[in-house]
């Protein structure tokens, strides 16, 4: 420091040799000490948000590896009693496309315009949200439209699997997936191989059989030659299912889901006695 007393003289300070630097890692000042400022975004807000994404990742993963997805039959495309489900994260937009306003003519409304609005705000959020406040009630504009966003995903994807419940009542179908896992385990308790649901069983076909007359005129255009199912549901093991009797009340009187008509009128008794007798071999 200069020496003097006067009160207008300039102090100079100096550094003092005999003060040594630390070796050790210096800390460095929260970034509450810079009034104003905020956290840089690169690298450390992105580091957190790896992490985070990282642990949710992590914790997806292993909720897969313990509850893996059903696995129904093969896809076919003939039988028409299989209603489709798409996983359950998509249930909502699926849902979603079954309203009047966003599908047939208004198909790509719903399902590019729509999407792309939101998946776009969400997108731009950063870039329109630059307010500094991070209290959740003073921002009523952000926070109301994630709310509503989550509630409409909440009550859509609810909707939409209570639908696909009403529907599997209403038809009398058991999903494909509990079907197989019922067979398996049935295999599996008789001693019996797992059965491979990808090896169909040949129709049991006996052109002298004189239900195959009836079959050919009246029942072959929506189950098909090889009773693999077309229009209607394929009748490869109806045996295993039913009796003699209840596939003859069936032919003559329908369906209870009205998907089939009844026969009675069209087919003496003695020919649906034949038929379903002969249906009765189709086991797998």
């Amino acid at each position: 420091m200069a020496h003097g007393h006067k009160s207008n003289e300039k102090v100079v300070f100096v550094g003092d040799s005999r003060v040594k630097k630390g070796e050790s890692w210096q800390t460095p000042p929260d970034y509450t000490a810079f009034p104003g400022k905020s956290e840089a975004f690169i690298p450390n807000f992105l580091l957190k948000e790896w992490m985070v994404g990282c642990v949710v990742l992590v914790g997806f993963l292993a909720w897969v590896i313990a509850e893996p997805p059903p696995l129904g039959y093969p896809a076919d495309p003939t039988n028409a009693a299989f209603i489709p489900m798409p996983d359950w994260y998509f249930l909502f937009l699926y849902q979603f496309l079954k309203y009047p306003y966003v599908s047939q003519e208004y198909v790509l409304l719903g399902t590019m315009a729509i999407p792309g609005i939101m998946f776009g705000a969400l997108l731009l959020a950063p870039f329109l949200d630059t307010g500094k406040e991070r209290r959740f009630y003073r921002r009523p504009i952000a926070s109301s439209l994630m709310m509503l966003s989550l509630v409409a995903c909440i009550y859509l994807t609810v909707v939409s699997w209570d639908h696909y419940q009403d529907m599997l009542e209403k038809n009398g179908q058991t999903p494909e997936h509990h079907l197989r896992a019922e067979r398996a385990e049935e295999a599996i308790n008789a001693g019996k191989p797992r059965p491979n649901p990808l090896k169909k069983a040949a129709a049991i076909i006996e052109p002298e059989d004189p239900a195959m007359e009836t079959y050919q005129s009246q029942c072959m255009g929506c189950h098909a030659t090889d009773l693999n199912g077309g229009a209607g549901p394929a009748l490869l093991g109806v045996g295993n299912k039913l009796s003699q009797e209840e596939i003859a009340g069936i032919i003559t009187n329908g369906s209870e889901n009205k998907m089939m008509p009844g026969f009675g009128e069209s087919l003496s008794s003695d020919d649906i006695d034949k038929l379903a007798l002969w249906l009765t071999k189709q086991t797998q």
